[in-house]
């Protein structure tokens, strides 16, 4: 069978076109084996590509498109399907006309799988297409957003497609499961070129409703004994007329009658019930991987996993663990689970103790039986790549005492024969590696019960996927090489934190990554997939440049942009900028810098600190030359006021740069906000208006396309892994290449009213949000409203007269009328979704509403050691029976058409 792939794109001289797709005449989906199209005219390129024998493709064909730009950048565009026409058996040639298929189409979302399998799965029809008699062609076109009882049809300028009668058009169908709507004609006898059009047609009231928009389609000149699929992509529609409502909340914060003082998998259960009555359809939460680094309420920080697949013992609900005899032995435990179950906030290590403890008492008697089900073995071989890394670096973590690996006495690479080889002759290391086993199972099948439940009542459920895995974890055991040890992952300054922020990771060593196809990366996306619909990558600007600061700093404002195109000093000497490198690189310390910091210390400060210059400046004594120098050093000592003083006017002290030197002594990064440092302040004003242009070129104009070039490396070949809804966390200094990529990727952005990405205005507008995004008022790192309400009085006053438009005095407290108007605006946004962290709902009600409004917030992100612990004060039964609450709720966000 000969099988003809005709492209209607229009290309440029130097441009080139390929086909890539999942068969061996196709490449395998390996970019550098597609098969090169030739060019037609200026529109069309095609190829013919002849299946012999078994090489026929037995069923649907997955391919896309590849353009060859003049400078050798790809783009792909997405995904195409082909199923062999029913007539194919009677004509040996097949030509398939396609139309380029953008990835970042706003249609594309709506054949994701949260779409196709929970959201718009009641539209799908149970029609067939049935072959018919002489059909030449096969018209196929996708209509994601069509109503209820309505379907596509075809009319054009002959017989066949009903010489545009609209009183007998020709109908599409749709096979259940599939994406396209189909019908086939027979042109044998038509007059070429065809002009036609879609329309839509309602079939209950059997009359034709609207045509598509923009002008009529051409179909070219007939291709004699062939047949003819005609690949329209999608009915010209409106697209942007679907909106969801969702609930974001921490798994760990949700509360129910039955939990063991903190949030379970099996909440989310309650939580979907509770979705489900208000009109929500999507559920989002916080990272849920392992973070069990201390097994201490450090471990409380959901961004810093020990592993980037294995999920959290806190999560497991221990009665649908125990079987048999082994339920009663809960009964011990109900005290102490009652008492947990009261407090205010989550008590972390007492949780983990509970239940870890309950784990390893069952775990003997339940083992067995667990392990020889099928079901247990073919998750094992699904997850053993992670699973049996994870398990040993749990053994380890708890045999040595620590989860820093370097400090173990043996084992500080991971070796698969040497832990293979300890299992075999050790019992206690198998049974170490067994109970890891044993757990991970559960919390797979709570987890995914959970989600299918959720799924059952309309809802979808968005995971989040972190920026970074912990230093100390079984991923950087397993591959260090695919990490930058020496460095600390953060992000830079801003209005939340002042001194930036320095999480600790490791950055990726994303040229090694990208030797093996980015797979680390791949495997985590389908692990996602397995759990959830959606995700958050948290921190996407990541995939652009991080934030990077050397092992040496605490914080983070001494970290600069990774990858970043450096000033050269020869730069410096172009601009007449008098180019000093101590006086630039190193920090710059004076009697006047000493009083502004230290006041009456600065004698005590010069004595036990510095050492003094001939140039009557001074520097740091070699013990105190770093932050972790001077971190370490007040660590021994008592906490007092005096001391904490000194700690942080030291570290002050030495990031007061303008310039971080690099390996190569003529490149250099510029210290963020160098404008507030007073080494900055003492240069004379022509050196600072010099060295401020500089600076600006350096951040906001040499490294955009740059910048651009290492996301379009990653991004593109991380989405065509997967099907499921991706939305990117692209707040704080956003390059402006970001939106542009994000955009032509169909990924969805965040909108928050407070932190505004247009320069020069105060607060975001939902009502301007763009459609492929995401609302909210506030995230798991920020105050709730009514906790910002109370922040900053000017702020909220301009809010109050501006946004919201109201006249006088704002109150001093957020009032439920407020709270309420605020959900409102983003409610009526035109973005596709507005996500509202549970708080900010109960906001509106004057009963339900925290009568402390600071223990409503998740996370100071300016702590680095904060303990996150935040829990719903009512409980999820205690919500599904509010309906003072939840039908003015409902009613709210059905009258917003969400």
């Amino acid at each position: 069978m000969k099988l003809t792939f005709r492209l209607r794109f229009h290309t440029s001289y130097g441009q080139s076109l390929s086909l890539s797709g999942n068969h061996s005449l196709l490449g395998h989906d390996r970019v550098e084996q597609a098969v090169p199209l030739q060019y037609l005219d200026e529109e069309c390129s095609q190829v013919t590509l002849d299946f012999p024998g078994d090489a026929k493709p037995k069923s649907e064909i997955t391919y896309h498109y590849i353009l060859r730009q003049t400078d050798g950048a790809l783009i792909h565009d997405a995904d195409h399907q082909l199923a062999l026409p029913p007539a194919a058996s009677t004509q040996p040639e097949v030509l398939v006309i396609d139309s380029w298929n953008p990835v970042g189409a706003i249609e594309n979302v709506f054949y994701t799988e949260p779409f196709k399998q929970v959201l718009l799965k009641p539209n799908q029809s149970e029609l067939r297409l049935a072959a018919r008699p002489g059909a030449t062609h096969t018209f196929r076109v996708k209509a994601p957003l069509l109503a209820k009882g309505q379907t596509l049809c075809l009319l054009g300028n002959t017989a066949a497609l009903g010489n545009w009668n609209t009183a007998a058009p020709l109908l599409l169908t749709q096979t259940a499961g599939e994406d396209f709507l189909t019908a086939q004609a027979g042109l044998n006898h038509a007059l070429f070129p065809i002009v036609y059009k879609y329309g839509v047609y309602d079939l209950e009231k059997k009359t034709f409703v609207r045509y598509e928009d923009g002008e009529n389609r051409t179909l070219n000149s007939p291709a004699p004994n062939t047949h003819t699929v005609v690949n329209d992509g999608f009915a010209r529609l409106s697209a942007t007329t679907w909106k969801g409502a969702g609930v974001a909340i921490p798994v760990f914060s949700l509360r129910s009658e039955n939990s063991f003082g903190v949030g379970e998998f099996s909440d989310l259960k309650l939580l979907a019930d509770w979705g489900k009555r208000v009109g929500l359809k999507l559920i989002q939460i916080l990272p849920v991987n392992d973070t069990s680094a201390t097994h201490t309420w450090a471990d409380s920080y959901p961004y810093a996993a020990i592993s980037a697949f294995a999920l959290h013992p806190l999560y497991l609900n221990l009665s649908r663990v125990a079987t048999g005899a082994n339920k009663k032995l809960l009964e011990k435990m109900e005290d102490e689970r009652k008492r947990l179950n009261t407090l205010d906030a989550v008590d972390y290590e007492a949780v983990m103790r509970a239940k870890l403890g309950f784990i390893k008492e069952i775990f003997p008697s339940q083992q067995r039986e667990t392990f020889a089900s099928s079901d247990y073995q073919e998750f094992f071989q699904h997850n053993q790549h992670w699973l049996v890394p994870y398990a040993a670096f749990g053994f380890f973590r708890d045999q040595f005492g620590t989860a820093d690996f370097n400090q173990w006495p043996e084992h500080q690479r991971y070796s698969a024969e040497a832990v293979a080889s300890l299992v075999a002759e050790n019992p206690a290391a198998r049974d170490g590696l067994a109970l890891n086993f044993f757990i991970q199972y559960h919390l797979h099948l709570q987890l995914k019960e959970a989600t299918e439940h959720a799924h059952a009542n309309g809802l979808i459920v968005k995971g989040d996927i972190a920026i970074g895995v912990y230093r100390h974890s079984a991923d950087v055991w397993q591959q260090p090489e695919l990490y930058h040890l020496d460095m600390q992952a953060g992000a830079p300054p801003d209005a939340f934190a002042v001194k930036g922020q320095n999480w600790g990771f490791p950055t990726y060593n994303w040229p090694r990554m990208k030797q093996d196809g980015f797979a680390w990366w791949k495997q985590r996306f389908e692990q996602m997939s397995v759990y959830f619909d959606a995700f958050r990558i948290d921190h996407i600007l990541g995939f652009f440049r991080i934030w990077s600061s050397p092992a040496h700093a605490v914080e983070g404002i001494l970290g600069y942009f990774v990858p970043a195109i450096p000033v050269r000093e020869s730069e410096f000497t172009e601009r007449s900028i008098p180019f000093h490198r101590d006086r630039f690189a190193k920090p710059f310390i004076t009697d006047q810098v000493l009083e502004e910091i230290f006041g009456n210390e600065r004698e005590t400060v010069k004595r036990d600190f510095l050492v003094a210059e001939t140039s009557g400046q001074y520097s740091l004594k070699p013990g105190f030359a770093t932050q972790r120098q001077v971190e370490k050093h007040f660590a021994a000592l008592e906490p007092t006021v005096l001391n904490a003083k000194f700690k942080e006017g030291l570290f002050d002290l030495i990031s007061n740069v303008i310039l971080f030197a690099t390996e190569r002594p003529d490149e250099f990064h510029f210290r963020f906000a160098m404008e507030n440092t007073a080494s900055f302040k003492n240069c004379d004003s022509q050196t600072q208006a010099q060295l401020k242009d500089l600076y600006v070129d350096y951040f906001f104009r040499r490294q955009d396309d740059f910048w651009m070039q290492e996301a379009m490396q990653k991004l593109p070949a991380l989405k065509r892994v997967t099907n499921m809804l991706i939305c990117g966390e692209d707040l704080g200094l956003v390059p402006a290449c970001v939106p542009d990529l994000m955009k032509e990727l169909g990924l969805l952005g965040l909108e928050i009213q407070r932190m505004p990405k247009q320069p020069g205005l105060e607060f975001s507008r939902p009502a301007d949000a763009p459609y492929l995004s995401v609302v909210t008022p506030s995230t798991h790192d920020m105050s709730t409203i009514r906790g910002w309400w109370e922040e900053d009085r000017s702020f909220t006053q301009r809010f109050f007269n501006h946004e919201l438009g109201l006249p006088g005095e704002a109150p001093v407290h957020c009032t439920t009328a407020i709270n309420e108007a605020i959900v409102r605006q983003h409610l009526a946004s035109p973005a596709m979704w507005s996500i509202f962290q549970l708080q900010d709902l109960l906001g509106s009600s004057a009963e339900l509403r925290r009568a402390d409004v600071t223990a409503e917030r998740i996370n100071v992100p300016a702590n680095p050691k904060y303990y996150w612990r935040y829990r719903l004060h009512l409980s999820l039964e205690g919500l599904l029976r509010a309906d003072a609450f939840n039908g003015p709720l409902g009613e709210l966000i059905r009258r917003q058409g969400r």
